[in-house]
């Protein structure tokens, strides 16, 4: 049997699954206001905002996406290296928004899932493209074969039927029902292929729209913009976090919520847990360590943006990359950008899947050789990723700072025949932490 026909045969069988989960918790999303996010990166940041932003609004919530599944205030973190879970659990998470008395659900939506079909029957509502770049290539065969994985799920939406849930919130037509509104950046590549679905209403954000913020401050204690005549601040480092804000703020405005109750909610807004989170044990010791799931080139380089400003007296970077044939191309460019900003470069066992991982890290690693670093000096390989983390911990010294990347709050390494093994970077570092404080 062919990979090709095993995959159609394995897909068909998710198709399944959505379908008769669906009719097993008795269809809940329809019960439920639905909001789809999707994009290359930020779907799970946006979605914790939007969440958060939620409830400060009045509504009861939950969410499930790559970082934690939350129904109405009892969170539980995703364990399962899966943001769209399949075998009915979709579903019975729906079921227990449902059963909590939850108004809003959010779905984070991936190309892969839609491939799989676990996007089947999800009755959403709205859907929110965060951005779009280059990713997943060789899983999707082409950037426009990714892109257009993204735009069926934005197809499939447009088609539903409009929910008549008068309880809910949130402006309805002319009869009494939630229009299908599609949220997608004003600069988007393959926009004409997100707008040219038959959506009731699409709303552009970002730059070059009604939604663009001005004014942009960082600093080391958050941001601040412009937006709408107001003066907007969050304790969040990173710029890229304004447009995960300004997408949740589109939505929320889209919604009906006020402006005044945004600003403040944003103002209260914490890093998302393995997003640019500082592990605050490094403390007593004069350096810092931040774990950051960035796993591919444009994230690392956001990462950068955001804390060479801090000036570290020196950087040292825990990286590598995953395997099973996922993004091969991205390996080197990983390590080019460690090379080029990192004074020290730790390529370290990530996602292995069924591949040699020491041919990964070397791959890794000659990107960062080609930024003129030199291995064996300030670019070392070390396979067993505790090891790797206490080698960077043991070189740190006051002022400098550690990035441990590629895994976030992720709690597994994928090894052969898709076996998990526990894993927790941040565990990892405070274990690291123990043994110099020792």
């Amino acid at each position: 049997m062919t990979m090709k026909l095993k995959k159609k045969l394995r897909n068909a069988l998710h198709f399944f699954y959505a379908v008769f989960g669906a009719l097993y918790y008795r269809f809940p999303s329809r019960k439920l206001f639905v909001i789809g996010i999707t994009g290359t990166s930020g779907k799970s940041t946006t979605t914790t905002f939007l969440r958060t932003m939620l409830e400060d609004a009045g509504y009861r919530v939950g969410s499930l996406s790559t970082v934690d599944f939350y129904v109405a205030g009892e969170k539980k973190i995703n364990d399962k290296k899966m943001t769209m879970l399949g075998r009915f659990q979709i579903q019975k998470y729906l079921r227990q928004m449902v059963d909590a008395g939850c108004d809003v659900a959010i779905v984070e939506t991936t190309s892969e899932g839609r491939l799989q079909h676990r996007h089947r029957c999800i009755a959403y509502d709205y859907m929110v493209l965060t951005n779009l770049y280059p990713e997943h290539i060789e899983s999707h065969g082409g950037y426009d074969k990714y892109a257009r994985a993204k735009q069926d799920i934005f197809a499939y939406v447009a088609s539903l039927h409009r929910k008549h849930l008068l309880q809910i919130r949130v402006p309805k037509d002319a009869h009494g029902c939630i229009p299908k509104i599609a949220f997608i950046p004003a600069e988007v590549d393959f926009r004409d292929g997100f707008a040219d679905k038959p959506f009731d209403q699409y709303v552009f954000f970002g730059p070059k729209s009604q939604y663009e913020v001005s004014d942009i401050r960082t600093n080391a204690h958050g941001v601040s913009f412009m937006y709408k005549q107001a003066q907007w601040q969050a304790p969040l480092l990173g710029i890229h976090n304004i447009s995960n804000i300004i997408c949740a703020v589109t939505v929320l405005e889209t919604m009906g919520v006020s402006l005044d109750v945004l600003v403040k909610s944003v103002s209260k807004l914490t890093n998302v847990e393995g997003r640019l989170e500082f592990i605050p044990e490094a403390k007593q010791f004069g350096f810092s360590v931040i774990v950051d799931y960035a796993f591919e080139p444009v994230a690392i380089q956001k990462l950068y943006d955001t804390v060479l400003p801090l000036k570290p007296k020196r950087i040292i970077h825990v990286c590598g990359s995953t395997g099973g044939g996922r993004d091969i191309a991205r390996r080197g460019p990983i390590g080019l950008l460690a090379g080029k900003y990192a004074d020290v470069v730790i390529v370290t066992n990530e996602d292995p899947y069924d591949e040699d991982p020491m041919e990964i890290i070397h791959q890794v690693s000659a990107g960062a050789v080609s930024a003129g670093r030199k291995l064996g000096e300030t670019v070392v390989e070390i396979l067993d990723r505790q090891e790797a983390i206490d080698t960077a911990i043991l070189l740190a010294r006051a002022g400098d700072m550690v990035l441990v990347t590629g895994k976030g709050s992720e709690q597994g390494i994928c090894v052969e025949n898709r076996e998990m093994i526990p894993w927790d970077d941040r565990v990892a570092v405070r274990k690291a932490l123990q043994k110099i404080g020792v």
